[in-house]
């Protein structure tokens, strides 16, 4: 099964992902230090986060999934720093 996941974090902010094996304990490449830098030395004691399956697939080709990720990192907007963690692709302010 392939899968498009959001991750949220307490701050709110979100990061968009894919899994091309569904695997429970991936949560992403997200650039831990651009999280990091969102969170205090106390915050990052106590850190819950939350791991949403978007969108799934048994059929989708790889390229599929891709394509697909862009389309919810554009939907929910977490390429835009001020919701989310998603690098790419770069975000353009309208």
């Amino acid at each position: 099964m392939k899968v498009i996941y959001k991750i949220t974090y307490p701050n709110g902010k979100i990061y968009i992902g894919k899994d091309l094996t569904n695997t429970l304990t991936y949560f992403g490449s997200v650039n831990s230090k651009l999280v990091e830098s969102d969170f205090s030395l106390k915050e990052r004691k106590d850190f819950t986060i939350r791991k949403e399956i978007l969108w799934e697939s048994d059929t989708a080709t790889d390229k599929e999934v891709n394509q697909k990720e862009i389309e919810f990192i554009k939907l929910y907007d977490s390429n835009n720093p001020l919701v989310g963690y998603n690098q790419w692709p770069k975000y353009r302010k309208n």
